[in-house]
């Protein structure tokens, strides 16, 4: 880090902090150092700028960082939304265990079981973190209409007699609607689910939208300063 001032428009970022940390700061007035195990949302909507930037603290002592980022399309009624922001630190997302406690499943947003996430989100998506110790079994019901996201950070999970290492996506076939997952050593998974909002996606740069036309809009706007006046 840092990661400059950038425009985003169209689409929602979700960014998962797995080790170090990161400053996050926009124009719309919104800035916090999320540490590791926390999770930043923010809804670029209509438009923003923002950078992330380590911490003073980090910068000083130094250690390993890491992050992943998704990027969350936004359906064509909710493009140009106001944007928002929110981060959370690891204690402030809701957690659950199964498997007699060999399974702890932190959720982001949707539900788990009776646990709900700790994000309200524009559009019904489902994201968790598993963290797995070794033998723990993860099993889920997902919908055959949605698209799964599983993705294995730390370790590596045995699914349908095939043992998937780290830094691997897993992609299932959508005819059966339950999902397991074992580890083979401990592990963390990124896991997620979605029904597919079934539009035209057209991607430009930072911006995400339906079409073209839209794309050419939305550097028009930005390069017109109508995502906001960078404050250093």
């Amino acid at each position: 880090m840092p990661f400059g001032p950038h425009p985003h428009r169209g689409m929602e970022t979700v960014t998962f902090i797995i080790e170090g940390d990161i400053v996050h700061k926009d124009t719309g007035g919104h800035q916090s150092i999320i540490k590791a195990g926390g999770v930043q949302w923010m809804t670029a909507g209509s438009g923003l700028m923002h950078a992330e930037l380590s911490s003073e603290e980090f910068k000083k002592e130094g250690g390993p960082l890491e992050i992943l980022q998704l990027w969350v399309n936004l359906p064509a009624r909710l493009k140009m939304t106001s944007p928002s922001y929110m981060g959370l630190q690891k204690e402030e997302i809701p957690s659950t265990t199964v498997d007699e406690g060999k399974v702890q499943v932190k959720v982001v947003s949707g539900q788990f079981e009776k646990t709900s996430g700790a994000f309200d989100t524009l559009t019904p998506v489902s994201l968790a973190t598993i963290h797995m110790k070794t033998g723990g079994i993860f099993a889920t019901k997902v919908p055959t209409e949605h698209t799964i996201l599983c993705y294995i950070i730390r370790g590596s999970v045995q699914v349908m007699g095939e043992v998937v290492g780290m830094r691997n996506l897993i992609e299932f076939s959508p005819d059966d609607e339950m999902v397991q997952l074992e580890a083979t050593k401990d592990a963390v998974v990124l896991f997620g689910h979605a029904k597919p909002l079934g539009e035209p996606v057209v991607s430009g740069g930072p911006f995400v939208m339906n079409t073209q036309a839209e794309i050419h809009q939305a550097y028009e706007d930005f390069h017109n300063g109508k995502f906001g006046v960078w404050q250093d």
